[in-house]
């Protein structure tokens, strides 16, 4: 469920760009406050009106105008925020590549783009990622991530799940007790593991999972968990708690940018993560991930925004989130 708050009467496209080209050529500076105020409070459909109404008025795009005038962390959630969602998956997928030192916890985008969507969204970003960066996803794997992920990645990016509840206990079975024997083994990269979870369909892999737990009395992400902590291991319980439970996904992903020192909470340096999460998500199962980020960490998520991010950006996540500011 969308966490974000719409207002009972919107204005029309017409009144909210004429209001944000004033706040976006202020001599100041641009009025972010405003800006936060109008986007932040607006849904897909609605932000794709103001895109098209701002272009015909003013013959230039908003989002150009937005990475102008905007800075920071906040001009990235506001442009990944304004593009559709496809191209904003391709434009995720690509910051990842980009990084000198790239981190699981930032490529594991690939993995929620590829296991956290439906597969129609998968073709489409794959779409747009050609488009934009005139090269596929699978080549820029290749390129740029590290030879123990490529098979894995390739074969989640490149795959399309049939996506209708077709369920096979037998294989269920049979698919568990191999993914057991892998892990046991730390054959994190066995052809039958990185086979089965990249291209059987979802409601299958859950019915997979859940026999792991009753077969070997333990949950198959916690088993991989004890077996291994590299890279490979922390990619696959990525892959398997996108899979079977996206809003536990990503609540991790937001519980692990607070890091316990001693018997002191500080907020980690990682904005990236924390701004692919919520932008990601608002529109999708947010109220799932608050509820599950709050089983987590005893915390409500609104409240560890308010405390730990500051200025415009904050007001923005919390619009995002469905909190108060």
């Amino acid at each position: 469920m969308a966490s974000m708050k719409l207002p009972d009467s919107a204005p029309s496209p017409t009144q909210d760009c004429e209001r944000l080209s004033r706040a976006l050529q202020g001599r100041g500076g641009a009025d972010e406050n405003l800006i936060v105020w109008i986007l932040g409070h607006r849904n897909a459909f609605q932000r794709k009106e103001i895109k098209e109404t701002y272009q015909r008025l003013y013959k230039e795009s908003i989002i150009d105008r937005l990475h102008s005038k905007l800075s920071g962390v906040l001009k990235k959630a506001m442009v990944l925020w304004m593009n559709e969602a496809p191209e904003r998956d391709a434009m995720l997928a690509h910051e990842a590549f980009k990084r000198r030192w790239k981190r699981v916890n930032q490529l594991q985008a690939l993995v929620e783009i590829a296991c956290a969507s439906s597969p129609q969204h998968l073709i489409a970003v794959r779409r747009a990622y050609c488009s934009l960066y005139e090269c596929s996803l699978e080549e820029d794997i290749i390129s740029n991530v590290s030879t123990s992920l490529q098979k894995l990645l390739v074969s989640l990016v490149s795959s399309y799940r049939h996506d209708q509840g077709l369920v096979d206990l037998n294989i269920a079975k049979s698919e568990a007790a191999k993914l057991h024997e892998a892990i046991e083994k730390k054959q994190f990269d066995n052809d039958d593991v990185v086979w089965i979870l990249a291209t059987r369909n979802l409601f299958q892999l859950k019915a997979t999972f859940e026999c792991y737990r009753q077969l070997y009395k333990v949950a198959i992400d916690q088993a991989i968990n004890s077996s291994g902590n590299g890279e490979l291991s922390f990619m696959l319980r990525a892959v398997i708690l996108c899979i079977d439970s996206p809003e536990k996904h990503f609540a991790d992903v937001m519980e692990k940018l607070v890091i316990k020192a001693s018997t002191v909470y500080q907020w980690s340096t990682d904005m990236d993560s924390l701004t692919r999460a919520i932008v990601t998500r608002a529109e999708i199962d947010m109220k799932k991930i608050k509820g599950e980020y709050f089983k987590m960490s005893n915390t409500n998520l609104d409240d560890v925004v308010t405390r730990e991010v500051s200025g415009v950006y904050r007001d923005f996540l919390m619009a995002l989130i469905g909190g108060k500011f």
